[in-house]
């Protein structure tokens, strides 16, 4: 029961995860794209700013439940998808490099080299994890220790790849909508733009990923979650497209949240499949840790989860307000007396001091 218990809690921080962590993969990854100038680049890293950080937490949190609860889950993964993790992990610290600099770099030049850091250190764990979660759905090759035997070009097979695709674009797309929710004035337009085009690749990706999948593995829960997660998708981009971009974000965030539910869903009572015959999988019982060692982390987890989450809602009411310039709005009644107020303001900021 513990084990099955631990398995969807460690789905649900990876749900978490793909939600925060995955608007603020697409806001770096659509930096260059977003405004026409610096300003407008720093209006959506503001966005950004305050919450970036506390949002790794979850993947932090996903590792180290998996390490204490299915101690050989954590081991096979970690050393078979070595070289994917630590490319993540670059990625992960090139990305906090340009978000914690730029503000402190004295030169175009300088900031220009942390907005590319940013671009790619959010594309990289996008399409990484995409390639990652789809071969624990396809399998991988283990030996009777669930020691993978296959290299790094393994992963990177036709299916994995349409899994990275998926996920990249997804995360563009809830990127894009998230900052035509939380900005405003020409980057929330600039957002509207991308989130129109972005739609087609991330239905198209998806829709295929899911399909294909079907064909490998999965029951009659995963083809439900399958299901929800077409329709809400298409929500997200109803809603988009009709300019609610709190409904349309509410939507993506479902999507977000079912896809790695959906993948765990898939790859129930195994924890990594393989490929080279069904006698070598790791299944669920037999990579966990003791009954005690679970009993104590449920009750440590009951405890400390509900304040870290009090927490982090917390940090986002505080920081709720949007970021950015207001678009102008012409005709109103005040025009001219605001036009006027604006004029004698610079004239005084303007006027030289007496000697």
């Amino acid at each position: 029961m513990l084990q099955g218990f631990w398995f969807g809690v460690i789905a649900v921080l990876w749900a978490g995860f793909f939600v925060l962590e995955g608007f603020d993969f697409g806001v770096g990854m659509l930096l260059p794209f977003i405004g026409k100038d610096e300003k407008d680049r720093e209006v959506a890293l503001r966005s950004i700013g305050p919450v970036w950080d506390g949002n790794e937490v979850w993947l932090l949190t996903a590792g180290g439940a998996t390490f204490a609860a299915f101690p050989e889950w954590y081991a096979s993964v970690f050393s078979g998808f070595y070289l994917a993790f630590a490319l993540l992990l670059v990625g992960l610290i090139i990305r906090g490099i340009g978000i914690e600099y730029r503000g402190k770099a004295q030169t175009a030049r300088g900031r220009r080299w942390c907005d590319a850091g940013v671009v790619v250190g959010s594309l990289l764990p996008a399409l990484l994890l995409g390639v990652a979660f789809a071969n624990f759905v396809r399998g991988v090759e283990l030996d009777k220790q669930h020691v993978m035997t296959g290299g790094f070009f393994d992963l990177l097979s036709p299916y994995a790849l349409l899994g990275g695709l998926t996920t990249l674009s997804l995360f563009a797309f809830h990127g894009a909508v998230f900052l035509g929710l939380r900005a405003q004035g020409p980057v929330q337009v600039a957002a509207g733009q991308l989130a129109r085009k972005l739609a087609i690749p991330a239905f198209v990706f998806g829709g295929a990923f899911l399909f294909w999948t079907m064909g490998v593995r999965g029951g009659w829960l995963s083809k439900v979650l399958a299901v929800v997660i077409v329709i809400a998708l298409v929500a997200a981009i109803r809603a988009m497209l009709l300019g609610r971009y709190g409904w349309s974000f509410t939507a993506s965030s479902v999507v977000a949240a079912l896809v790695p539910v959906w993948v765990f869903a898939c790859l129930w009572p195994n924890v990594l499949p393989a490929n080279n015959g069904a006698g070598l999988s790791l299944t669920v019982h037999a990579a966990s840790s003791s009954h005690y060692t679970l009993g104590v982390m449920t009750v440590v987890a009951l405890i400390f989860t509900p304040i870290v989450l009090a927490y982090q809602v917390w940090t986002y009411w505080v920081f709720r307000a949007r970021v950015g310039v207001p678009v102008a709005v012409s005709g109103g009644p005040d025009d001219g007396l605001a036009q006027r107020a604006r004029q004698a303001a610079q004239h005084l900021i303007d006027e030289p001091t007496p000697q």
